[in-house]
C-alpha cells in the first residue's frame, strides 16, 4: 500500500509546435514535456547597446522571450503534436492534435470563456482487432508517429506495425461539409469569407469538425509497404498526399553487402470519400540508413530525406539531388550524391527546420548540438543542387550544448529548439554583411533623427545585402564547412531550464562560504541536507543543487526578542524628486541615459516591538556597513505606539506611519509634516487600525470594528479623508487592498484599457464577498463594489452613485475555478473562510501581471488571474467582461502542529501579519506570506505562480530592502525576535520546478556523482568524446595496421574529479585509460586494516573498457581516498587531492557497487557475477564470496547493516539475496517470476513488511514483497508481485530515505545518516523512496497505513470522476498495467490527489464527505503525508 507523488514536473522538451492557438492573430508555442503540455506566448523585449538603442529594422535589437500562458499535466505520454485549421473553434485559432502512446489522438482547442484547454474529441486505435496477427508487435512497443496535411484536410497516425489511421477534417467547400448538398435541388452554397472564419464559422454547432476516421493497412496501399520507416503529408497538392519511406526487406547493417539500397520513396494521394489511394510516384534504390522524411513548402517543394550519412531531396517530379556529409555514404550506398565528405558529419538524431524560405536554407542541429546550414540551389523552380556548411563557433555554431529533440520556427528570425539533454532555447539569427558592419557607426550617429517607413525600406535595400547579391560572397558560399562574411550569426534569446536526464543523485551537507559563517548566528536558516543530482549530456552536463525551501543569504542580523514588525523605506525631498526629470531633459539631447536616480537605496528601517507592560513602541534605524544604528535626534516619536504599517505617498516625498489610532506623515528629514487623528470625534471606545494598503495617492485603512477609511494625499502632501457614502458607511469588511492598474488589465480593450491608469479598491465584506473599486475618470475617487449578499452574490458599485449596482458576481466565497457574473452553484453552506485579500503583481522584468490573492484562515492560498471574455464587448459598462481564473496550486499550508515555530515568552497571542507585496526582490515582483507558513508567492515569465517556503522559524513581519549592502533583498523578523537583512543567493532558480535550484555547468557529461562527507567534497566521474583507436595490446591483429577509417568513431574517455563545494570548480582530476568508461561510483565505508579493523570513508569506482563487440569485456575497480595537500598559491580551494588506494582488474564490466554486511566489505557486480571483496592493506581486493548472475547486473543495493541485498538484471528480473560472514557466502532468498528489464531497484521497509521496488524500461514500477509465510511464495523462493504502476517516465536512480517527523519537538534525522529509521509509533512513515527520471522529474513513493490507504483510494476514485482531465485522458487507464501478478492493491496516484485543490470549496466538502473525511483539514493532513511536506522536512 503505497502512494507515488510527483515532486517536480518534467523539464525535458520532447515536442514543440508553433501556430496561432489563443486567437487567429496570435503566435503561440506549444511545448510538450512527456506528460506536460505548456502554452507560451511570445514577447519581444528591446535590447539596448551601450547608451543608444539601435534600429530594429537594421540590426537585431530585440530579444524574444517566452511567456507562459497555461500548463496542463497529462495522464498520458505525448508522442507527437500537430495543428489543424478547423471550420470553427472557440478562439478562432487553430486546434491542437495530440498523439499519445498506445495509438490515441486528442483534438483540443483554446476556450477563451474558461481561459483553458477544451477537449473536442478523443480517438482510440488500440483495439485488439486492429493489431493484426497474434504474433504482431504490440502497439505500445512499435514506433508510432503522427502527420497532418498542410491544408488541414486530414491527419494520419501510423500505429502498430503496418496500420494507418486517417482522421478527416471538414473544410469549407469539400465533400465532407457538402455531403448533403444536391446541385439540382439546392441553391449555390455561399463562399466562406475571412469574417466568417474569424467568428468561428457558420456551420451548425452540432456538426463536429471531423468526420469518421478509418484505418487502412499499409499493404492495401501497396503490397511492398512491409517495413515502413517514416511518412509525412506533402505541400502543394490538391488532394491529401503523403510520401512514405519503406522497404520490402528489413534494413540491416550486418547484411549491408546484400541490402545496400533497399529503401523506396513512394507518394500516395488519398481519396477521403472513397477511402482509397493512388500512387503518384515511386523511387527505389535509396540508401538503407534514411530514417526521416521532411516535407518542404515552396519555393523548394518536394521532400527531404534524411539519413545517417546523407541528405537527399526529391521534388514532385521525382528528380533527386543528394549530398554525402561523410565518407561512409559512398561506401554504404551506390546512390548518386554530391561529395562533401570532408564535413565529417553524423546525422543520426539530427533536427532540421526551415531557416529562411526566401534564401532556400534550413537549419540543422546535429546530435552534438553543432549548427549547420543546408542550402538549396534553384534553377528556376527546380532544385539543381544541395549543399551543407557548418556554422563557425564565433557565429554561434556551438550555442546549443547538446542534441535537439524538436524545432519550431517562431517567425521574425526566431526559432525554438527543444532538447531532452540540455536547455531548450529560443534561437535568433541575423545575416550580417561587411557593408552593414561599416554602416553601424553612421546609424548610431543619426539616432536622434526621425525615420519614416519609407526610409526604413531604403535602409533595408541599402544594407541588407546577402551572399547572393555579391559574386565574391557567392563564391564564399560554395566553400565547404566554413562560414562566410554574409552568413548567419546566431544567439540565444531565451531558455527553458532542463535538468534531464538525471544521471545520479546524492545527499550532502551544504558548505557555506566563510563570509556567510561569520555573519550567521547559531540558528540561521540553513538547510541541513541538500539534494545534488548530475544532469545533462555532452557539453550540457553539470550538477544541480536542489532544496524544497529557500535558505536566504543573510547579510546582517540583529536580535530583538520583542520585535513584532519591520518596515524599510526610501524617502526623498521635493527637490530630489524634481531633479531626475530635469537631468533627463538635459541628457536626452545627447542620447545618453541619465545616471542620476538609478540607485535609490532605502534610507530608514522602522521596527515595532513589544514592551513589558503589553504595549508597543516603534524605533527607527539606519543601516550601515557595521549594522543597525538607532536614530534619536529626529521628530520620530517611539512612544507613539506600535506601528501597523509604513509606506510612502506624494510621489515618495512623504513617509506615512500608520499607528493604531492616528496617521503620522514625515518629510525626508523625518520631520513631522502632519498628524492625522482618526477618532477625534468618536463617541465611546474608539476602534483601532488593523491593516493598511498604500497606492499613491490613496491609503486604505481597515479598522477593528470592520469598517474602512479611504484617505488621499494632495499635491502638497497633506492627508485628508475621502467622503464616504452608502455601503462604505454601513457594511462591515474583512480585508481590503489597493492596486494601481498601469496596464489596464482589469478593463477590457473597448473600455479604455490603453487610455489611462486607474486605482482599484478590492474589499471583502464580513459575508465573504469580494468588492472591487475604481477611481473614476475625474479626480474624484470612486469605488466599484462587489456587494456581498446573504446568498453569496457580489455587486459592483460606483462611489459617485452607490445606490445603483453596475455589476453583480456570484459565488466568490465558494472559490470556483472560474469566477464570473454568470457563474452560479447550488445552495450550499460550504464556503471558504477567507481572511485576507491582496491584489499585487507577480512576475519578473520580462513579464509581470496582477493576481488576486486570497488567504484563508488556515493560511491556505488561492490565486486568481484576471482575464476578459468576450474580448470584443460592446457594453460600455465598466468591467463588464472581467473574469477570474483560478491558478492550480498543490502547496499545503503549514499548521501550527507542523510549523517549526517555537513558543515565545510572551503570554499574549502573536498578531497575524498581513500579506506583503514587494515590487523587486532579486528581480522578481513577489508577495510574501508571513506567520507560520512563511512563503514567497513568486513566478517568472516562463513559469506559473509558485509558493516557495522560506526556511526557518515563522515570520512576524517582512519588508523589501534595497541598500548598497543588500541589493534587492528583504528584511524580516522571525518569532525568535531575530531581524535579518537577507537576499536571494546568487545563481539560483526558484520558479521553474517549485524547488530552489542552482545549476553548475561543467561542460562535460557527468556519469556518476558521490559525496565525501569527511572532506566535504564532491567526486564526479565525467567523460569526453575521443577518437577510437584499435587496441595495440595482446588483442592486436596484424591486419589492423592497414585500416585507416576516414571518420573515426567517438568513444568516451572518463576521468575522476574533485569538485569544491565553495567555488564549484574542479580542484583535482584522475584520468582513466582511453575507451574506459565509469559505470558506477559510490562513497563506501570500507575496512582498511585487517588487524585493527579500522574503517574509512572511501570512493569506489567501477569501470568498463569498451574495445568492440568482438573482444571480451574487461573492467576495473578503483578505490580512492580524498586527502589534504598543500594548495596552489592564491588558490586555497585546491587543498584536496585524490589518492589511489586500490586498483583491481576484473573480467567483465563493473556495473554496480555497494557495501555489504557489517565488516566493511565491498559488493561488486562484475560481468555475470556479484562478488564480495575485502580491501587488504597491500591495496588488493580479496574476493570472499560470490553469486552467479544471468546477463547484466544493472543494480545492486544492500539494506544497510542487514547483509540483505537486491540485484537487478537488465533482462531477467530481480534477485533477493543475503550475505553471511561465518562462513562467507551469499544465499539466494527469492527472485521474481517474470523477466523484467530492470533499470533500478531499492528496498522499502514498512513496519514488519519488506517490499522491493523495481523500475523497468517500460516506465513501470513493480512492487514485490518477500513473505516466506505466504503459500504462493514457495517458502520465499518467489517474490510476491503485489502491484504495478506506470510512472510514464524512464527511471534512472532510486534512493531509500528516512522520513522526517512532523512534530517540532522531535529532531530531524542526522544530515547524512540516511539509514535512519523512525520508531513504529511515529505518525509518519518510517522511510520513503525517492527516484529520478530521464525527463528531469522527481518522484516520491510513500508507504501508507491501512486507514490512510483506504481514504486516499476513495479520494482518488472521486477525483477521477469529478475532475475534468486535459485531452480527455483516463488517469486510471494510464496507471494500470497488465501483468501476471497476484492482482494486489494498486499504488495511489499522488499526481491526481494534488489536483484536489483545483476544486471549489463546496466541491471539496462534498468529495471529503463521500470519502468519509470530516472537513477539508483532514484531507490536507492526508495529502501532507504523501506530498513530501512531512517526509522530506530536512530538505
Amino acid at each position: 500500500m503505497q502512494c507515488c507523488a510527483e515532486l517536480t514536473p518534467p523539464t525535458a522538451v520532447t515536442h514543440s509546435l508553433s501556430f496561432p492557438f489563443l486567437s487567429p492573430t496570435a503566435r503561440n508555442l506549444i511545448v510538450a514535456k512527456t506528460s506536460l503540455i505548456q502554452v507560451y506566448s511570445l514577447k519581444s523585449v528591446l535590447t539596448e547597446t551601450g547608451s543608444t538603442r539601435l534600429f530594429r529594422r537594421d540590426l537585431d535589437d530585440s530579444t524574444t522571450k517566452l511567456v507562459l500562458v497555461a500548463e496542463y499535466p497529462l495522464f498520458g505520454t505525448v508522442t507527437a503534436l500537430g495543428s489543424v485549421k478547423t471550420l470553427s473553434s472557440k478562439s478562432g485559432g487553430d486546434c491542437l492534435l495530440v498523439a499519445f502512446k498506445d495509438a490515441k489522438l486528442s483534438l483540443v482547442e483554446w476556450d477563451p470563456e474558461r481561459y483553458g484547454l477544451f477537449t473536442v474529441s478523443i480517438h482510440y486505435y488500440e483495439r485488439d482487432d486492429l493489431q493484426g496477427s497474434p504474433w504482431a508487435v504490440d502497439s505500445s512497443q512499435s514506433y508510432n508517429y503522427l502527420t497532418v496535411d498542410p491544408s488541414s484536410r486530414c491527419a494520419a497516425l501510423k500505429f502498430g506495425t503496418r496500420n494507418l489511421a486517417i482522421l478527416p477534417f471538414r473544410q469549407a467547400g469539400d465533400d465532407l461539409v457538402m455531403d448533403d448538398y444536391d446541385p439540382d435541388l439546392d441553391e449555390e452554397p455561399p463562399e466562406p469569407t475571412s469574417t466568417t472564419k474569424l467568428t468561428n464559422g457558420n456551420i451548425s454547432s452540432s456538426q463536429t469538425p471531423y468526420s469518421s476516421s478509418f484505418v487502412l493497412p499499409l499493404s492495401i496501399l501497396d503490397p511492398s509497404l512491409i517495413y515502413p520507416v517514416h511518412l509525412s503529408f506533402l505541400h502543394e497538392y490538391r488532394e491529401p498526399t503523403f510520401g512514405i519511406l519503406s522497404s520490402s526487406a528489413a534494413p540491416s547493417l550486418s547484411l549491408l553487402h546484400e541490402r545496400r539500397d533497399v529503401l523506396t520513396y513512394s507518394v500516395f494521394t488519398l481519396d477521403l470519400e472513397q477511402r482509397a489511394s493512388t500512387t503518384l510516384l515511386s523511387i527505389s534504390g535509396l540508401p538503407y540508413d534514411l530514417y526521416r522524411l521532411i516535407p518542404l513548402p515552396l519555393p523548394v517543394g518536394g521532400a527531404l530525406l534524411l539519413g545517417g550519412n546523407e541528405i537527399i531531396h526529391v521534388d514532385q517530379s521525382g528528380k533527386t539531388n543528394g549530398v554525402a556529409v561523410n565518407a561512409f555514404a559512398k561506401q554504404s550506398s551506390s546512390f548518386g550524391m554530391a561529395d562533401q565528405a570532408d564535413l565529417e558529419m553524423k546525422l543520426e538524431g539530427c533536427t532540421i527546420e526551415q531557416l529562411d524560405a526566401e534564401n532556400c536554407e534550413m537549419l540543422m542541429v546535429l546530435n552534438t548540438g553543432d549548427l549547420a546550414i543546408l542550402s538549396f540551389k534553384l534553377d528556376g523552380r527546380s532544385v539543381s543542387g544541395v549543399s551543407v556548411r557548418r556554422v563557425a563557433e564565433e557565429h554561434g555554431g556551438l550555442a546549443i550544448l547538446a542534441g535537439a529533440s524538436c524545432a519550431s520556427p517562431l517567425g521574425s528570425g526566431r526559432m525554438f529548439v527543444g532538447s531532452e539533454d540540455t536547455d531548450s532555447v529560443v534561437l535568433g539569427w541575423t545575416r550580417k554583411s561587411a557593408q552593414l558592419t561599416r554602416r553601424r557607426s553612421e546609424l548610431q550617429a543619426e539616432f536622434d533623427e526621425d525615420i519614416s517607413d519609407e526610409d526604413d525600406e531604403d535602409y533595408d535595400d541599402l544594407y541588407a545585402s546577402t551572399a547572393q547579391d555579391n559574386p565574391k560572397d557567392s563564391e564564399a558560399g560554395l566553400s565547404v564547412g566554413k562560414s562566410q562574411t554574409g552568413d548567419y550569426v546566431f544567439r540565444i534569446h531565451d531558455a527553458l531550464i532542463n535538468l534531464a536526464p538525471m544521471r545520479d543523485l546524492v545527499f550532502a551537507c551544504p558548505k557555506a562560504p566563510p563570509a556567510t559563517k561569520e555573519k550567521s548566528g547559531p540558528s540561521e536558516p540553513i538547510s541541513d541536507v541538500e539534494l545534488v543530482t548530475a544532469y545533462g549530456r555532452s557539453r550540457g552536463g553539470g550538477v544541480a543543487i536542489m532544496n524544497r525551501e529557500l535558505s536566504p543569504r543573510v547579510e546582517k542580523r540583529l536580535e530583538l526578542p520583542k520585535a513584532q514588525g519591520v518596515w524599510s523605506f526610501h524617502v526623498q525631498s521635493l527637490a530630489q524628486r524634481l531633479q531626475p526629470s530635469q537631468t533627463a531633459k538635459q541628457d536626452t539631447s545627447s542620447g545618453s541615459v541619465p545616471a542620476h536616480g538609478a540607485e535609490q537605496f532605502d534610507n530608514y528601517v522602522i521596527i515595532s516591538h513589544g514592551l513589558a507592560d503589553g504595549g508597543e513602541e516603534s524605533l527607527i534605524y539606519i543601516l550601515t556597513t557595521s549594522g543597525f544604528e538607532e536614530l534619536k535626534d529626529t521628530e520620530f516619536d517611539p512612544a507613539a505606539g506600535g506601528t501597523v504599517d509604513v509606506g510612502t505617498l506624494a510621489r515618495g516625498t512623504r513617509v506615512v506611519q500608520v499607528l493604531a489610532s492616528e496617521i503620522r506623515s514625515y518629510d525626508s528629514n523625518l520631520g513631522i509634516a502632519q498628524i492625522y487623528p482618526m477618532f477625534e470625534d468618536y463617541e465611546g471606545v474608539p476602534p483601532n487600525i488593523v491593516s493598511a494598503s498604500f497606492a499613491d495617492p490613496y491609503l486604505l485603512l481597515l479598522l477593528s470594528d470592520s469598517t474602512i477609511n479611504l484617505l488621499e494625499v494632495d499635491d502638497r502632501g497633506d492627508i485628508d479623508e475621502v467622503e464616504r457614502e452608502g455601503d462604505l458607511l454601513v457594511k462591515k469588511w474583512v480585508s481590503g487592498s489597493l492596486y494601481t492598474d498601469h496596464k489596464g488589465v482589469f478593463v477590457s480593450e473597448n473600455e479604455g484599457r490603453e487610455k489611462r491608469k486607474s486605482t482599484l479598491v478590492f474589499l471583502i465584506d464580513t459575508a465573504g464577498a469580494l468588492k472591487v473599486g475604481q477611481t473614476p475618470r475625474s479626480n474624484a475617487p470612486g469605488l466599484l463594489d462587489f456587494k456581498g449578499n446573504a446568498d453569496g452574490s457580489s455587486k459592483i458599485y460606483d462611489l459617485s452613485r452607490l445606490g445603483t449596482a453596475v455589476y453583480t458576481a456570484e459565488t466568490l466565497t465558494f472559490l470556483p475555478p472560474t469566477l464570473s457574473a454568470e457563474y452560479t452553484v447550488r445552495r450550499s453552506t460550504a464556503r471558504e473562510n477567507v481572511a485576507e485579500l491582496l491584489v499585487a503583481e507577480l512576475g519578473d522584468a520580462v513579464s509581470k501581471a496582477p493576481y488576486l490573492i486570497l488567504r484563508s484562515a488556515n493560511d491556505g492560498i488561492t490565486i486568481y488571474e484576471p482575464f476578459h471574455y468576450p474580448q470584443n464587448v460592446t457594453n460600455p459598462g465598466l468591467l463588464s467582461s472581467l473574469r477570474f481564473n483560478k491558478i492550480p496550486s498543490s502547496t499545503i499550508a503549514k499548521t501550527p502542529e507542523y510549523a517549526t515555530q517555537d513558543v515565545t515568552d510572551d503570554k499574549q497571542e502573536p498578531r497575524k501579519s498581513p500579506l506583503r507585496a514587494m515590487s523587486n526582490v532579486g528581480g522578481y515582483s513577489t508577495v510574501f506570506l508571513p506567520n507560520e507558513s512563511s512563503s514567497f508567492l513568486i513566478k517568472s515569465a516562463s513559469s506559473k505562480p509558485r509558493i516557495l517556503s522560506l526556511r526557518g522559524k515563522g515570520v512576524r513581519g517582512m519588508s523589501s530592502l534595497h541598500t548598497a549592502m543588500c541589493r534587492r533583498g528583504w528584511i524580516y523578523v522571525d518569532v525568535e525576535g531575530i531581524v535579518r537583512c537577507s537576499k536571494l543567493p546568487d545563481s539560483i532558480n526558484i520558479t521553474e520546478t517549485g524547488w530552489v535550484m542552482r545549476r553548475i555547468l561543467l561542460g562535460e557529461e557527468v556519469h556518476a556523482l558521490s559525496y565525501h562527507l569527511a572532506m566535504e567534497s564532491y567526486v564526479i566521474a565525467t567523460s569526453e568524446k575521443v577518437d577510437w583507436k584499435l587496441p595495440e595490446d595482446e588483442e592486436h591483429h596484424e591486419e589492423w595496421r592497414y585500416e585507416d577509417p576516414p571518420l573515426k568513431p567517438k568513444v568516451h574517455q572518463s576521468s575522476i574529479k574533485i569538485l569544491n563545494p565553495l567555488t564549484w570548480t574542479v580542484v583535482d582530476s584522475y584520468g582513466l585509460e582511453p575507451t574506459e568508461l565509469v559505470l558506477c561510483m559510490k562513497t563506501l565505508d570500507l575496512e582498511v586494516s585487517e588487524h585493527t579493523h579500522a574503517r574509512k570513508e572511501l570512493i569506489a569506482v567501477g569501470t568498463a573498457l569498451i574495445r568492440g563487440e568482438d573482444l571480451p569485456s574487461r573492467g576495473m575497480i578503483y578505490v580512492f581516498d580524498v586527502i589534504y595537500v598543500v594548495p596552489e598559491p592564491s588558490q586555497p580551494e585546491t587543498n584536496r587531492k585524490l589518492k589511489l588506494i586500490a586498483k583491481e582488474e576484473v573480467k567483465g564490466a563493473v556495473t554496480a557497487l555497494s557495501t555489504i554486511g557489517t565488516q566493511g566489505f565491498l559488493l561488486a557486480a562484475q560481468g555475470q557475477k556479484c562478488m564480495v571483496r575485502g580491501l587488504k592493506e597491500d591495496g588488493s581486493l580479496l574476493p570472499v564470496a560470490f553469486m552467479d548472475m544471468m546477463c547484466y547486473v544493472s543494480v545492486a543495493k544492500e539494506l544497510k547493516g542487514t547483509g540483505m541485498c537486491v540485484m537487478g538484471d537488465a533482462l531477467k528480473g530481480v534477485w533477493f539475496a543475503g550475505y553471511s560472514q561465518d562462513p562467507y557466502k551469499m544465499t539466494l532468498f527469492g527472485k521474481s517470476t517474470s523477466n523484467l528489464e530492470v533499470t533500478t531497484a531499492e528496498f522499502l521497509p514498512d513496519g514488519k513488511h519488506l517490499y522491493i521496488v523495481v523500475m523497468d524500461t517500460d516506465c513501470n514500477m513493480h512492487i514485490f514483497q518477500f513473505d516466506p509465510e505466504h503459500p504462493k511464495s514457495l517458502s520465499g523462493h518467489r517474490l510476491l508481485h503485489r502491484s504495478t504502476y506506470h510512472t510514464g517516465h524512464f527511471p534512472t536512480t532510486s534512493t531509500l530515505l528516512p522520513s522526517s517527523s512532523p512534530a517540532p519537538q522531535q529532531p530531524a534525522p542526522n544530515a547524512m545518516s540516511l539509514d535512519f529509521i523512525a520508531p513504529a509509533s511515529s505518525p509518519s512513515p518510517a522511510s520513503q523512496l525517492l527516484f529520478t527520471t530521464q525527463t528531469g522529474s522527481l518522484h516520491l513513493l510513500t508507504p501508507l497505513s491501512e486507514p490512510l490507504y483506504r481514504r486516499l483510494s476513495a479520494l482518488q476514485t472521486q477525483l477521477t470522476n469529478t475532475l475534468e482531465h486535459a485531452c480527455g485522458l483516463n488517469p486510471k487507464a494510464y496507471r494500470a498495467v497488465e501483468t501476471d501478478g497476484m492482482g494486489g492493491r494498486g499504488v495511489i496516484d499522488g499526481k491526481l490527489l494534488a489536483r484536489w485543490f483545483e476544486l471549489g470549496s463546496w466541491r471539496r466538502r462534498e468529495v471529503a464527505g463521500r470519502v468519509g473525511i470530516e472537513g477539508e483539514e483532514g484531507v490536507r493532513n492526508d495529502l501532507r503525508a504523501v506530498s513530501g511536506e512531512m517526509g522530506l522536512g530536512y530538505l
